[in-house]
């Protein structure tokens, strides 16, 4: 564990959902032929001009009143100005800058909060949430003599949410971009989806000598994927940045990456200031002038957000914390749960199933949650269906089984089968008469005091009734017969 005290921030990327690109009318559209959406306005030819996506900044809005932002009625376009050879333009519109008097994105001065292991919740500040176009993208493997580029992605509209260095470990760095993830996928602002690109973090980390020391150089590490990559980055530069002070060296501010397979950060480049892109304002577009009604009717319709549906799920359906914490984490489960909650008797044991049951089959399947064939008022209903008796917790893990592969209703199931509970008293007393005269040693046994036989004789019965009766009158009756 490294002496020093570690200074974290993160920037998020996000691609928002909209149909449209950042300033022209080309269509976003992933896993599609090369250069089959692009215009003279997302190429840069020259006397093109450029028009904001009205939904892009309603998009934008919204992320920033899900996150506590301040919300900028006249921001600016400002170019970030380099050169790569997947940026046909020789800029990038975006909205911030190297001077104050450029820096005015559309969200500022925001926070969230998140849960930590000790059960403590942190707030963690937002600086910023801006709006900008996506570059184009390289393709290196078609060719050995040389690399292709693919238009398609230029233009396409994103946000860049920037933190506040407040993050002090690695895990509470995955906590906060496991969090944001969550706020983009309840706003519905973006797909979120890391593997395919839609959310990219780039994580700055420094390290100081003592909490109250100024802070260090720091490094930046660019384009991770997932969770893990994000903690395991971290973590690695953590230890390499301790070596380097331990041997009295200068940490060197600059730009890496994080390979995986040899669990090591790499420097890429020595890291820019914001003079190096000589930004200026952006000549062919003026302020984007937000009218404050059009704030206030974003804000009137914003969905219920996580912290939010956690609670109520706690206080509606009597479920505990951790569970309700499970349930939330993604916005399509929470949406699956919570319909079926509706029609549940028993939410608590509802939401044992979903955990225990359904997630568990869940991760096995491509698409997820989308693939599964059970409806939730059908998960409902098995679950309403033990609270009746009708069927036992045994037989409904068979019924489960059955609804999973099929996607039939639980009563049809039970129904063709013939999986109804034996509840006639007369009926489960026959069997546990046959059960006890088999084992008839064992049960006196049982009578005289060995409670731990008790057990055996209601598996007994539950598997020559083929696990039809009902085990509490099992209990019950196997009870009498030992006091008599």
């Amino acid at each position: 564990m490294s002496k020093y005290f570690p200074v974290i921030g993160l920037e998020i990327h996000c691609q928002l959902a909209t149909r449209t690109k950042m300033f022209c009318s080309c269509e976003v559209e992933v896993n599609t032929s090369p250069n089959k959406h692009v215009c003279p306005v997302c190429l840069g030819m020259p006397g093109a001009m450029p028009v904001p996506n009205k939904k892009a900044v309603e998009y934008a809005i919204r992320l920033g009143l899900a996150l506590n932002c301040e919300i900028d009625l006249n921001a600016m376009w400002t170019r970030k100005n380099y050169f790569y050879p997947d940026l046909p333009k020789g800029y990038q519109i975006t909205q911030t800058g190297g001077l104050p008097v450029y820096d005015h994105p559309i969200c500022k001065n925001g926070w969230l909060e998140v849960t930590l292991d000790d059960g403590s919740v942190k707030r963690v500040g937002i600086t910023r949430i801006h709006m900008e176009e996506d570059a184009g993208k390289l393709v290196h493997d078609l060719s050995p003599e040389g690399s292709h580029f693919d238009a398609n992605r230029c233009g396409t509209p994103l946000c860049e949410i920037v933190t506040e260095p407040d993050i002090r470990s690695p895990q509470e760095a995955v906590l906060v971009l496991q969090k944001i993830k969550q706020i983009l996928e309840y706003t519905e602002v973006s797909n979120a989806n890391m593997e395919n690109g839609n959310m990219r973090c780039d994580g700055n980390i420094s390290l100081r000598a003592s909490e109250d020391a100024p802070f260090g150089t720091r490094a930046e590490i660019k384009n991770l994927n997932s969770f893990t990559n994000l903690e395991k980055a971290l973590e690695v530069e953590i230890l390499l940045q301790t070596l380097t002070l331990d041997a009295n060296k200068e940490v060197e501010q600059c730009t890496k990456r994080f390979d995986v397979n040899n669990n090591k950060t790499i420097v890429i480049r020595s890291k820019e200031d914001a003079h190096d892109y000589k930004y200026f304002p952006e000549p062919d577009m003026v302020r984007l002038v937000t009218d404050p009604k059009f704030v206030e009717s974003i804000k009137n319709s914003l969905p219920e957000l996580p912290d939010a549906r956690r609670e109520r799920f706690v206080n509606d359906y009597q479920i505990t914390a951790y569970d309700a914490q499970v349930l939330t984490m993604e916005r399509d489960v929470s949406v699956w749960f919570d319909t079926a909650a509706k029609q549940c008797k028993n939410p608590k044991i509802l939401a044992n199933w979903v955990i225990s049951e359904l997630l568990r089959e869940v991760k096995d399947l491509e698409n997820g949650l989308s693939d599964v064939k059970i409806m939730p008022e059908h998960l409902a209903a098995l679950v309403n269906l033990i609270e009746d008796n009708t069927i036992s917790g045994k037989i409904a893990k068979q019924v489960f089984a059955d609804m999973f592969v099929t996607g039939k209703a639980p009563d049809v199931i039970v129904k063709e089968k013939g999986l109804v509970q034996i509840t006639d008293t007369s009926a489960i007393e026959s069997i546990v008469s046959e059960v006890v005269q088999a084992n008839q040693g064992q049960f006196d046994e049982f009578k005289a005091g060995k409670v731990a036989l008790k057990g055996f004789f209601v598996g007994q019965v539950m598997k020559k009734s083929g696990g039809k009766a009902n085990p509490g009158l099992v209990n019950q009756i196997l009870d009498k017969m030992a006091a008599q």
